[in-house]
């Protein structure tokens, strides 16, 4: 089969990978349907953060081609949603509601198990991972959705949840990739009355204000942080999203959180230090982390399908898997938000 190959920073082709192969009984085979770039994988692309060599990607939607003795959740012929790791189901980490640290577990595109940006994945433990979406003949508007559920906009829902947005709040969202589009969807889903999107460019703050941002901030650093205070009557927000994962956005972060909240933190970090002083002489929490995915998957799901969200609106470049060469450095150019990736048919 075709599948994207990690070569080291710089360096993704399009390559042959053996079709997989049903290892375990729990496992399914997935034809790939939709995938796409992760803003993650950029940080591999770049040479910023390691990525063993070999098959990437982490997102992706499919059909199911076959299944293992033991398999029951899923048939043939099931269109399913993959969480970008996949998961037992059992152990302690599972049953405590954190699937994405699985004591057994492991991400796409490592761990042995090919990428979501190929033609087909080998899915372990596929009654625990994935998620059958029910009906037939979803518009390509849907599917796009859809695949964001494997991570994008479970992850910025994540860090709405994890800073405990709630009805009424004011919300601040640090980062305008996908993630912090995909959070300030979350934040207007949980009821945030006003939220102020940092942002520079107009495409992106355009997206944000059609997500439900109230106010958009092309100010960074200091200047974005005496505007916001400036804009709360110099108290803060009740919730700070940081979607980036660098030193300036998690500082911004906590210096705009108001006395007593919790800063909702899901970018991967490079370079970031946690300002203690802040955490403890102004009361501010710090959660987040690596989406539970699979979690949330069943809560945002009927959103999707009933339109009340739409979180296909962060790609605004999509190829096939010939194009995804520059897939990657539309992305990393700037060029664009989100990269979706068509590999197969959802028939």
């Amino acid at each position: 089969m075709r599948a994207t190959i990690y070569g080291g920073p710089g360096d993704i082709t399009l390559g042959e990978r053996p079709d997989p192969q049903i290892r375990q009984p729990t496992d399914a085979v997935v034809r790939v349907v939709l995938g796409c770039v992760c803003g993650s994988d950029l940080w591999y692309y770049r040479g910023e953060s390691p990525h063993a060599l070999g098959p990437i990607g982490h997102e992706f939607i499919g059909v199911v081609e076959e299944t293992g003795a033991e398999v029951r959740g899923v048939k043939r012929g099931t269109l399913v949603i993959a969480p970008f790791t996949f998961c037992d189901g059992t152990c302690s980490n599972c049953a405590a509601g954190w699937p994405s640290n699985c004591l057994n577990g492991g991400s796409f595109g490592n761990h042995g198990v090919d990428g979501g940006q190929g033609e087909a994945v080998r899915v372990p433990f596929a009654d625990a991972t994935l998620v059958p979406v029910p009906g037939s003949g979803h518009s390509d508007e849907t599917l796009a959705s859809l695949v964001t559920l494997s991570d994008v906009m479970c992850t910025g829902h994540h860090a709405a949840v994890s800073a405990g947005v709630k009805d009424g709040d004011s919300v601040a969202v640090v980062g305008d990739g996908a993630v912090g589009l995909c959070a300030v969807i979350a934040a207007k889903r949980l009821g945030a009355e006003r939220i102020i999107a940092l942002s520079r460019n107009p495409a992106r703050q355009a997206l944000a204000r059609e997500f439900g941002a109230t106010d958009i901030l092309a100010e960074r650093g200091d200047e974005a942080t005496a505007k916001i205070l400036d804009m709360t009557g110099g108290i803060g927000v009740e919730a700070a999203l940081e979607c980036v994962g660098t030193g300036q956005s998690m500082a911004t972060a906590f210096s705009i959180a108001r006395v007593g909240s919790i800063v909702g933190a899901i970018g991967a970090p490079h370079d970031v230090q946690v300002p203690i002083d802040t955490v403890i002489f102004r009361n501010i929490g710090l959660r987040g982390g690596v989406s539970p995915v699979r979690r949330y998957i069943p809560e945002l799901l009927p959103d999707v399908l009933e339109h009340k969200i739409n979180p296909g609106r962060v790609f605004d470049y999509a190829t096939s898997l010939d194009g995804i060469v520059d897939a990657y450095t539309a992305m990393n150019e700037r060029r664009a938000v989100k990269s979706l990736i068509r590999i197969g048919t959802a028939n």
